[in-house]
Order: C-alpha cells, then structure tokens, then sequence
C-alpha cells in the first residue's frame, strides 16, 4: 500500500529552498526542463546567462534578455522567487485561503504588494478548459452580505433573499475535479448553457429540484441531451439512492468558510478569481500529492498570465 504524503511544514519549504539561488534554478527547471526557452521567440539556440545581472539571460537571435519571470504573474516582480514560492504554498495548503494582511505578515512584505502577488497567483490557477463526465453534481448558490446588514447608502431596497447578492454555479464530478463560475443570473436558460458548455453530453447530471435545470434531458424546446436526475429539496429530500448534490455543497461550505472567516468580502469584480483559487486548490491540493507538486502545479501554469496593477484596480 503507498503511503500517504505527508503536507510539508513551512520550516521544511524553507529548507528545502534556503536561498534565492536554489529558489530560481528550480523555477527555471519546472517552466523550461533542461535548456532555457526564450519567452519572447521562443528559440532555444544561442542562449547565454548574463554576466552583470543574475538570474538574467540573453538570447541572441532576438536580441532580447529574459529570466524566469519573464512573461509570467512574475513578470518585473522585484519580490524573491523564493517569497512566491512560499506564497503560492499557503495558497494550495491553506483550506480556507489566506488573506492578504496574513500573507504580508508572513512574508516582510506590505499588504498591498501582498494582495497583487494573491491576485496573479489566483489568475495562473484560472482557465480551466476541460469538461466534466460521468456523474456530475450541479448546484447554484449566491454570495454577498445580507441588505438588512448593508449601510443604508448601499441597500438596493428591492426584495429579499438573494436581493444584492451574486449568482454562482458550480459542478463536481463525482471522483474528478470541480468547475465553478460567477453568473449574471439564476434564470433557467443561463444555467442549462452553462451545464452545456461544461459538462460532456450524454453525462448524468444530479440537481435539486430548482426548476432552472429543467429540461437537461433534451426533450421539449431545450436542445440538451442528459441522464437528468433531482432531489426535492422543497418536500426535504436529501439524498435518494445514489442521487444527491452533497458533493458540491461541500464545495460551497467550505467557499463561505473562507468568505466568512479569512476574507471577510469578495469583491465581485475579483469573484471570479476566488472561485478559481478553490477549485485549483480543491483539483489540485489534494494531501495525497506532495505538496512541492503541488506548488510545481501553479509554477506550470504562469506562463502568459502577466496581468498589471492597473489592470487589477482600473
């Protein structure tokens, strides 16, 4: 039986990077291998390290120098390779997430360099492009604080319930991964469209009885072809055989958890940044894996994910 890994502590990261030198030689091998690749071209011939700045590389045929950095959420960072690498551990160790006054703390670094590093490093956990199969758990919920706690200038004084708050979908397939989006609404045939595009046609999809998802078995005037099946919430029906949504909903406990005890307040322009870091962490933080794999899982993803404070704040 292979035994279970262990989540290194902080002590043995910083150990295991325990100065910049080794920090950067690692992230060179996990983004170019053995040989380092132009960013700019992508040319691998005369290639030669910089003799006056370190870390720095100038490639000849396109008279252009590069490190490491360049062209990733690192891109012009003057904070250490082996400060992001610590970052990008609290990030997939975390549960919960980690806020960014927190981060700052832990890193010698001041809160608003600290939001900017989460920020790109919620942007590289973003772009998942695969579809889910098999069995899949779809599930809506909304995020955002309650109207009648809201400061009387921001109460929409509209309704009820969800009045304020922002829709988001998600869907986890039963063994495999988790997807999960901010939407512009709950209505029937923004949620069927988004099950279309994310889930494999002919896949069972389980819901609850929320009348949005009728109609995902391709009959009637929805063109979509599902094994559709629902619990019925409304009569507090639960769990009927192999037919339930807990799955998802635990996605979403453990979502609020976070909203509630670490951030405190999604800005929803940033949301869907959020729900990306969850369900990275959630596909690829399981405590199986080591957890250097695990930040090796981010690393392997920031290329072209440059994004600017400017973008961020704008």
């Amino acid at each position: 039986m292979k035994k279970k890994t262990v989540t290194i502590s902080i002590i043995q990261l910083l150990d295991k990077f325990s100065n910049e030198d080794i920090a950067v030689k690692w992230l060179e091998k996990m983004r170019w291998g053995d040989k380092p690749v132009c960013p700019h071209c992508g040319g691998t011939e005369h290639i030669t390290r910089s003799k006056t700045q370190k870390y720095q590389y100038w490639h000849k045929d396109c008279r252009k120098r590069f490190t490491a950095k360049t062209n990733t959420i690192m891109h012009a960072s003057p904070i250490e390779v082996r400060k992001w690498l610590v970052a990008m551990y609290y990030v997939m160790t975390d549960r919960k997430g980690i806020s960014s006054l927190e981060l700052s703390k832990q890193l010698g670094i001041t809160q608003k360099s600290s939001w900017y590093m989460l920020q790109r490093i919620r942007e590289a956990c973003g772009g998942n492009g695969f579809q889910l199969s098999n069995i899949v758990e779809v599930d809506e919920t909304y995020l955002g604080g309650k109207e009648q706690n809201k400061h009387k200038s921001k109460q929409l004084k509209v309704g009820g319930g969800t009045t304020g708050k922002q829709p988001v979908i998600g869907m986890r397939e039963r063994g495999g991964k988790v997807k999960a989006m901010s939407i512009k609404d709950a209505k029937g045939n923004t949620l069927r469209e988004v099950v279309r595009e994310n889930v494999e046609k002919g896949s069972t999809v389980y819901t609850d009885d929320f009348r949005g998802y009728r109609g995902l078995v391709g009959s009637g005037r929805w063109p979509y072809d599902y094994n559709h099946k629902a619990v019925n919430h409304s009569a507090k029906e639960y769990v009927n055989g192999m037919i339930h949504t807990n799955g998802i909903e635990s996605v979403w406990a453990l979502l609020k958890r976070g909203y509630t005890g670490t951030f405190h307040h999604f800005s929803m322009k940033h949301l869907q940044r959020y729900l990306d870091e969850f369900t990275f962490r959630l596909n690829e933080g399981n405590v199986d894996v080591d957890t250097i794999d695990r930040i090796a899982a981010i690393c392997k993803r920031v290329h072209g994910k440059r994004i600017s404070y400017q973008d961020l704040i704008a």
